[in-house]
């Protein structure tokens, strides 16, 4: 190994259990990081300084400034830029001898196989369930050890899915449309990213050098604010085999964007110009079914605070003949009231959900 290998790696490499053995095995070693926002970007910036042989990136996405909080590898004079070209210019920086291949394509059934094929480990850094069961099932299907992480509010979760246990095993099928929040609706606390990816990389250089007890098979669970974390078996599972594609071609054909977002036919929506027509004439009840805590709250309009979570038990609550369901975006809107109208059913009501939540909101003063 030459000396400046051995100079750049010597705190890791003087490690008993690391040794030159682990390094030699890095720099040999290839991996895939798909997403280079949250998580993508500690993760990836940890596993160039330890010297990870080549890295694969796959993002179609420009910077914003809503990114920056969090996503540490590019700065306010990166904002409208490739993520993937910033990236790399500051990974070169930290280690100019690994590899880096950039995919500034989104990644989809039709050409996540290919990609995917030429790499020994995959990450998953993104933040959608189109893209997350997609790269489940590719993994599965190539027998690519998966790196799952995710995050919402205070809280993430790690696991390493290989040895015939996937993400399905968890979570079989995605959930509907509008049924959980992305990170845009419920927000994220900018450090846990950062903590969630890093443990990503960390599980990363433990496959590729047989170090310690990687999260093969196991959720870890972590809580920003206590600090608590816990991890569970995850058990390979009948429906987890039965849900996912049997081969390359049936993958091909899956449309993953449809499956996750199929659009709730039963609810008609409505602009906030005729909730605000309704509203005057005193015949609706305005239902927000976000928690609590979000923001912004809605002032201008009465209305009930039931958030989705709990909206079984306070239907009762509502009690006018036309209902309106209203949300950040749109989306849980759409699931609580289609929701209503089952629980609803025998009654004779007008159900609509808000199109475009509480940013579109015109109620009078």
């Amino acid at each position: 190994m030459e000396k400046d290998i051995i100079e750049r790696y010597h705190r890791q490499i003087i490690l008993n259990e690391f040794g030159v053995a682990g390094q030699k095995k890095l720099l040999q070693s290839s991996v895939l990081m798909i997403g280079a926002g949250g998580l993508g970007c500690p993760a990836l910036l940890y596993l160039t300084a330890a010297g990870l042989g080549r890295i694969g990136i796959v993002d179609d996405g420009l910077i914003e400034l809503s990114n920056l909080h969090r996503q540490i590898l590019y700065g306010t004079q990166d904002i409208g830029k490739k993520k993937v070209d910033c990236a790399k210019s500051v990974l070169l920086q930290v280690n100019p001898g690994v590899e880096i291949d950039l995919f500034d394509e989104r990644i989809t059934s039709v050409n996540a196989l290919d990609i995917i094929a030429d790499y020994d480990i995959v990450i998953d850094g993104t933040d959608n369930f189109e893209t997350r069961y997609m790269i489940n099932d590719a993994c599965a299907i190539l027998e690519k050890p998966l790196i799952y992480g995710a995050v919402s509010k205070y809280e993430g979760q790690v696991a390493i899915f290989a040895n015939g246990i996937n993400y399905r095993d968890i979570f079989p099928s995605p959930p509907r449309n509008g049924e959980i929040m992305n990170c845009s609706e419920a927000g994220v606390l900018n450090i846990l990213p950062g903590i969630i990816g890093n443990f990503q990389a960390n599980e990363c250089i433990k496959l590729v050098t047989g170090i310690g007890e990687p999260l093969i098979g196991k959720l870890l669970t972590y809580n920003a604010l206590n600090n608590q974390s816990y991890t569970i078996e995850i058990d390979s599972t009948e429906l987890s085999s039965q849900l996912k594609p049997k081969s390359q071609e049936d993958f091909r054909k899956i449309d993953y964007g449809y499956l996750c977002s199929a659009p709730i036919a039963s609810v008609e929506e409505i602009n906030s110009d005729q909730l605000a027509a309704l509203y005057m004439n005193d015949q609706v009840d305005i239902v927000d079914v976000r928690e609590i805590s979000e923001k912004p709250k809605i002032t201008k309009c009465n209305h009930l605070r039931i958030p989705l979570s709990t909206l079984k038990d306070q239907v009762k609550l509502i009690q006018k003949d036309t209902v309106v369901f209203v949300c950040q975006s749109g989306k849980r809107s759409l699931f609580a009231a289609e929701q209503y109208k089952e629980i609803v059913e025998a009654q004779q009501k007008r159900v609509y959900s808000l199109k475009g939540g509480v940013s579109s909101l015109a109620c009078p003063v």
